[in-house]
């Protein structure tokens, strides 16, 4: 029998739109007896910089099937829009709640978001706020290497995230009792843009269909094609991953011990290195991690040719059309695009980074700016030099053109 130490709070939904291994959901519902699900639509997010019409396509979808896994266990969604912090101290009046639980997260937004909610529910409004680790298999700030905060080389960092002792995966809660009479409204049609034909549909159901399929066809050959362009083996799960559609450790525990899992692993683990380097450097997204002496150029026109698939280099202006295609894109077109705008192009990689963010619905702050600096040189990368031939890299990964050609106008 569960020990409650009140009557109501509010989970505030952040990126984790699930029900399964949610440790935030199920340690509300063992703190208090009924709990109040919450989702913000925060204008920072929504008609900020973030909130792009592919992600918040696939927003709506996340939304409507957590919505439907809630109402499945007795539950709802409240969706209310303004300022989170605002929302959640109004929300917490209404229905009486003594404490907010929410995901613990890394960026600079969600620093201050953290911090304005502590300040909120010390002052007037009389709630205690419980942050819980979801987010990722190892919570970001944990692991730290002798005299630093953070790991800045991968190898190491997985090393030690391997060996690092992990919480249980925790089941999706039977039943979600929620206080009587709060209003609810509909999930709102949030893209208001042109969105991507090729979209993946977004939620946790999806997600978990889809890594079931591909898990059963295809993880055992992970190891060996995941940067085959043409075979086109990778998950597609990160857009997943990044609205918490999945849990992380779930995923992780499930591919253990499987053909193909071990490599798997090790690319969700590139995703933690991230953000932890991002917990630790919040300003990733603007500032060079390693601070180094090149000049970018301005060169719009040379910038609109690779944006608009128009380089004439067939593996980049493939990588750049299956990107508006699809919102997505293979990672490994992902850091040849990437090189060959920076160091081809010799354009700046926060103009490269910002397009990215523009189509990529699993556009993630510290998975794109720690990449982008990775290829740049002004990262997390020991070779800072290293240049990725377009041709090359077609040859090797590309070699009998099936990729450019699936992508072709």
């Amino acid at each position: 029998m569960k020990t409650t130490t009140g009557t109501v709070a509010v989970v505030l939904f952040t990126r984790d739109l699930r029900v399964h291994d949610n440790p935030t959901l199920n340690a509300a519902l063992r703190h208090a007896r009924t709990v109040v699900p919450l989702f913000v639509l925060d204008p920072a997010i929504v008609a900020g910089p973030f909130g792009r019409p592919n992600r918040l396509a696939f927003l709506t979808d996340a939304l409507e099937d957590l919505r439907a896994s809630l109402r499945s266990r007795d539950g709802e969604l409240l969706i209310r829009s303004g300022d989170t912090v605002d929302v959640v101290t109004r929300v917490a009046a209404e229905t009486g709640a003594s404490s907010v639980f929410v995901a613990r997260d890394v960026s600079a937004f969600a620093q201050h978001r953290a911090a304005r909610l502590i300040r909120a529910g010390r002052g007037t409004a009389r709630f205690d706020v419980h942050f819980c680790d979801g987010l990722s298999v190892v919570p970001a700030g944990v692991l730290k290497p002798a005299g630093r905060d953070h790991y800045a080389v991968f190898t190491p960092y997985f090393r030690a995230w391997s060996r690092q002792a992990r919480r249980p995966v925790v089941r999706a809660p039977s039943r979600v009792p929620m206080p009587p009479g709060l209003a609810v409204d509909r999930v709102p049609e949030l893209a208001g843009g042109m969105t991507s034909p090729r979209l993946p549909r977004g939620g946790e159901g999806t997600g978990r269909r889809l890594w079931r399929h591909w898990r059963t066809r295809h993880l055992e050959e992970y190891g060996d094609a995941h940067d085959d362009l043409a075979r086109d083996e990778t998950s597609r799960l990160s857009p997943y991953f990044h609205f918490g559609c999945l849990s992380p450790l779930e995923i992780t525990v499930d591919a253990t011990g499987r053909p193909g899992g071990e490599p798997f692993i090790r690319q969700l683990a590139w995703r933690e290195f991230f953000l932890q380097v991002t917990r630790a450097f919040p300003s990733l997204p603007r500032a060079d991690y390693r601070p180094n002496a090149k000049r970018w150029h301005r060169d719009e026109a040379a910038f609109r040719s690779w944006a608009e698939s128009d380089t004439g280099v067939p593996i980049v202006d493939a990588g750049m059309r299956q990107l508006r295609q699809e919102g997505w894109m293979h990672n490994r077109a992902r850091l040849v695009c990437a090189s060959y705008l920076v160091h081809d192009l010799g354009v700046d990689w926060r103009l490269g980074a910002r397009h990215f963010l523009d189509w990529l619905v699993d556009g993630d702050i510290a998975n794109n700016s720690g990449n982008w600096q990775w290829v740049a040189g002004t990262g997390n990368n020991p070779r800072p030099n290293r240049v990725m031939n377009p041709w090359r890299q077609a040859e090797r990964f590309d070699p009998t053109g099936a990729y450019v050609e699936r992508y072709a106008r």
